[in-house]
C-alpha cells in the first residue's frame, strides 16, 4: 500500500506544533474520502525553543518530535510517511493553492517576510529543519492566505495609489485561511448539501478573529487586511480603526512606529477595553457586574453583528453562520449577542441549543430561521494534511 501518513508541522519563532495523520484510514489510497476523518496517530508540541528550559533550536526540537514518533513506530524515516506539510502564514498572490517546497520556493516565501515578519521567518525555519533531515520526503506549503485569494478585486483592493499599492504588495490578503476553507467545507456537509450549493458566513473566534462571506466554496470577502491587525476587534489587537489614529498617535503622543505597532497588535482588542484577553474571564466578570469588562463585550460583538450583516449583502442569499475556534465553539453569549437582532435578516437562534456545550458539529439555530446557525470546530491540521496529501498522493 502506497504511504499515506502527512506530518504536519506549524513552526513558531519557540515552538513547534506537530500531528502525523494517516490519510486513509485503512481506506484505498487512490480513492480516499474527502470527508472521512484521518486518523491521528500523534499529536504534541515543543515549547521554550532557544530557552534554557528548552531545545536550543529547531533542529534539536524536530529531532525530538522525531524521537517521540519513533517510539511510537512511525518515524520520520517511516515508510509510511508521504510528506511532510507546512503551515506558512503568508503567500501573497503567488502561492494560492498548496505547493511542493523547492529551494525557489523558499526564496519566495523570504521574499514575502516583509508581509509577515512575525510569523514567515519562523515557518521557513521549521521547513528548512525538515527539509535538512528528510531532503528525499515531498515537503509541502500550506499557506494561511490561500484560501482567500479567489477575493474579487473589488474586495481585495484598498483604495489607494495603484502604482504605490502594487509596488509595495498592499492589498487585502486575509488570514485563518484553512480554518475557513475546512469549517464552511463542513458547514455546507452540516446541512447535508454539496459546497458548491452554499452560502456561508464563518465566523472564526480565538484569540485572533475573522469572518469570511464564502459563495459557493468560494471565498469572497474577509474581514483580515495586509495583516491580522484589520476587522473584528481581537484578544490583543485594534481590529478596525480610522488609520488618521496612527497619525496621530505619532504627532501628539509622540509614539514612534514601532510603539504604534505594539500599542494595537498587543495592547488593545478585548485586553486594552479591559485588561483581559480570556473570554472566560471577561464572563465572570460581567456576572459581577463589572462595567469594563461589560463594554469590552460589547464593543467585540458589535462589530461582529457589524460584520454579519455586511456579509450577508455580500452573500445576497446566506444560507449559514457558522461559529468556529476557541471563543467561537464555547461562547454561547457571544453567539448569541453577536446574532441578536438579526431576525429580519432570517438568523434566529435558539437559546437552549445554543446553551449546550459540546465537541460536535451542531446547529443552534430555531427550527424556523431561514438561516442556519452552525458551531463548527475548525481543525486546520487535518485541512493542511488533506491539502498535501492531495498534491502528493500516488
Amino acid at each position: 500500500m502506497p504511504p499515506s501518513h502527512v506530518l504536519v508541522l506549524n513552526s513558531g519563532s519557540s515552538s513547534l506544533k506537530y500531528q502525523l495523520l494517516d490519510m486513509t484510514n485503512g481506506e484505498s489510497a487512490a480513492a480516499p474520502d474527502p470527508d472521512a476523518a484521518p486518523e491521528r496517530k500523534a499529536t504534541g508540541i515543543v515549547e521554550h525553543i532557544g530557552e534554557p528550559t528548552g531545545p536550543a533550536d529547531h533542529t534539536e526540537a524536530l529531532e525530538a518530535v522525531a524521537d517521540e514518533l519513533a517510539a511510537r513506530g512511525a518515524g520520520l524515516d517511516s515508510p509510511d510517511l508521504a510528506a511532510i506539510a507546512h503551515r506558512v502564514v503568508h503567500g501573497g498572490t503567488r502561492f494560492t493553492r498548496p505547493t511542493l517546497i523547492t529551494d525557489d520556493v523558499v526564496a519566495e516565501i523570504e521574499n514575502l517576510i516583509p508581509l509577515a515578519p512575525l510569523h514567515n521567518p519562523a515557518n521557513l525555519t521549521g521547513v528548512r529543519v525538515a527539509r535538512r533531515l528528510r531532503p528525499d520526503l515531498p515537503q509541502v506549503a500550506v499557506f494561511d492566505t490561500a484560501f482567500h485569494s479567489t477575493m474579487p478585486q473589488s474586495a481585495a483592493r484598498y483604495a489607494i495609489d495603484r502604482t504605490v499599492a502594487d509596488e509595495y504588495g498592499i492589498r487585502r490578503y486575509g488570514f485563518h485561511g484553512t480554518s475557513h476553507a475546512y469549517v464552511s467545507r463542513r458547514t455546507a456537509r452540516l446541512l447535508g448539501k454539496d459546497p458548491s450549493e452554499v452560502n456561508v458566513i464563518v465566523l472564526h473566534l480565538g484569540n485572533g478573529a475573522s469572518a469570511s462571506a464564502v459563495r459557493g466554496g468560494v471565498c469572497v470577502d474577509t474581514s483580515m487586511g495586509l495583516t491580522p491587525l484589520e476587522g473584528l476587534v481581537m484578544g490583543t489587537r485594534s481590529g478596525d480603526l480610522d488609520p488618521a489614529v496612527i497619525f496621530h498617535l505619532t504627532r501628539v503622543a509622540g509614539l514612534s512606529p514601532d510603539e504604534v505597532d505594539t500599542l494595537l497588535n498587543k495592547r488593545s482588542g478585548l485586553l486594552g477595553l479591559c485588561g483581559d484577553n480570556d473570554m472566560r474571564e471577561i464572563g465572570r466578570r460581567i456576572a459581577e457586574g463589572d462595567e469594563a469588562a461589560q463594554l469590552a463585550f460589547d464593543v467585540y460583538t458589535h462589530r461582529l453583528r457589524k460584520y454579519v450583516g455586511a456579509y450577508c449583502a455580500v452573500l445576497g442569499r446566506v444560507d449559514a453562520v457558522a461559529f468556529t475556534a476557541g471563543v467561537g465553539e464555547n461562547s454561547a453569549a457571544v453567539r448569541g449577542a453577536a446574532l441578536d437582532g438579526l431576525e429580519p435578516l432570517g438568523i434566529e437562534i435558539d437559546a437552549v441549543r445554543n446553551a449546550v456545550r459540546g465537541s460536535a458539529e451542531r446547529l443552534v439555530s430555531t427550527d424556523t430561521s431561514r438561516v442556519a446557525v452552525a458551531v463548527v470546530p475548525t481543525d486546520e491540521e487535518r485541512e493542511i494534511a488533506q491539502q498535501a496529501y492531495s498534491l502528493v498522493r500516488p
